[in-house]
């Protein structure tokens, strides 16, 4: 049967390594559903795996867009199903890792069919939200789609965009397209959750945090400074050194800023996560205790 393995977990306790691991053992390929990779100007603050490992197994949706290119969590599912049906073609299982919530349940489950807004209309409203700002944005969904403005994250711009687009395209509330349908899958998912304790997990995340600055993050974010209002700069660590450019931060304060919101992000994946009974935890050193299980799970289902 055709199996997809699903290596999920909070930012920064190892996904990658397991993920590269299990790709040898298994001889397959990786493919990604963190949204932050998905960009070639983003490579230290995003954690993109090395070029060794990038040279030794196969990655995809890793830096295949730019920073330029408004991309969804529709356009994702669609060309992510396409990608991996081809794989099943000559490989199985496949190995898919991240720690983007959303796009990893599209994967899954798939997403309400919402319509696809015109160009010219989205071109419209970001011209608007970059005149006016957020608040002026969340006032806007407020008024047009009370019912998702009260559940959306309104710290995350590209969510009340798109549904304040949809809004103005059909006439109608974005929550009226969201039917909330699981989708049948062509393949078996087995779901592998990474955790460890929380301590040496933000231990981990502060470090990691340190050596990216000392690998050139600050270099990094300078460079993509002038384009700071797109959607696709709305993420943790280049938004807290943005500040620093301008002047009204230290550098000192924009790291621990950094270090803050990777410890809070970690959090919210793990709320999210913890609400999928389908997901079998492991510590990032029980590989041999994974691939034990993953095997037993493909025997028992053949």
């Amino acid at each position: 049967m055709d199996t997809l393995i699903i290596v999920l977990g909070p930012t920064g306790v190892g996904k990658s390594d397991i993920s590269i691991q299990l790709a040898k053992h298994y001889h397959t390929e990786i493919v990604s559903a963190d949204s932050r990779q998905f960009f070639r100007e983003l490579t230290i603050g995003t954690a993109v795996p090395s070029p060794e490992d990038l040279n030794e197994i196969k990655h995809h949706f890793i830096q295949n867009k730019s920073i330029h290119h408004y991309y969804n969590v529709s356009e994702y599912e669609t060309e992510a199903l396409q990608l991996i049906q081809e794989l099943h073609k000559k490989i199985n299982p496949i190995i898919l890792t991240g720690g983007s919530m959303l796009y990893l349940d599209t994967i899954c489950n798939g997403i309400d069919d919402i319509p696809t807004v015109d160009p010219e209309i989205r071109d419209e409203v970001i011209r608007w939200y970059e005149e006016n700002g957020i608040e002026a944005l969340r006032q806007r969904l407020q008024e047009v789609d009370p019912e998702y403005y009260e559940e959306v994250d309104r710290n995350n711009p590209k969510r009340m965009l798109h549904a304040v687009e949809v809004c103005q395209m059909t006439g109608k509330t974005f929550t009226s397209f969201r039917t909330r349908t699981v989708k049948e899958r062509p393949f078996r998912i087995i779901k592998i959750g990474i955790n460890q304790d929380r301590k040496v997990l933000y231990d981990r995340i502060n470090e990691r945090v340190l050596r990216m600055m000392d690998l050139g993050l600050l270099e990094e974010a300078r460079s993509v400074y002038p384009y700071r209002s797109l959607n696709s700069l709305n993420t943790v660590g280049y938004k807290e050194l943005f500040p620093y450019f301008d002047g009204s931060c230290t550098l000192a304060e924009a790291v621990d800023l950094i270090q803050r919101n990777t410890r809070k992000y970690a959090r919210k994946q793990l709320t999210w996560f913890r609400r999928d009974q389908q997901i079998k935890w492991f510590e990032p050193n029980q590989i041999d205790e994974i691939i034990k299980y993953i095997d037993q799970t493909m025997n028992e289902n053949e």
